[in-house]
């Protein structure tokens, strides 16, 4: 049980071009999300197809690597970690953000 971490693997096609910010010292943060795809029967025999999204980031030589070759429709798998933040919005409400932090990515098929 010692080996067990906060890991998520996916793969899915970006949803849109990635949001590239440049930071201080020359640093990269993308930003961009992915769907994945899911297939099941309903109990009418039917076959229901659901779409999750997901929201993702990337630091340094990836968010470079993103920056250079991914676009909307391209497939990608990434292995990262789940993190969670929250922040008051201009009304004062809590809002609760879910975003994965990309360690590795694998560019895979052209565009879906």
């Amino acid at each position: 049980m010692n080996s067990l971490r906060n890991k998520v693997q996916l793969i899915g096609h970006l949803g849109n071009n990635p949001e590239i910010v440049n930071l201080e010292k020359g640093n990269k943060l993308a930003k961009f999300s992915i769907a994945t795809n899911e297939s099941y029967k309903n109990s009418k025999g039917e076959t229901i197809k659901e779409t999750q999204w997901h929201n993702l980031i990337a630091w340094g030589k990836t968010a470079e690597i993103i920056e250079k070759y991914l676009q909307k429709g391209n497939e990608v798998a990434i292995e990262g970690k789940l993190v969670n933040k929250n922040y008051d919005d201009k009304d004062g409400n809590k809002r609760y953000v879910t975003e994965i932090v990309v360690n590795e990515l694998l560019m895979l098929g052209g565009k879906k």
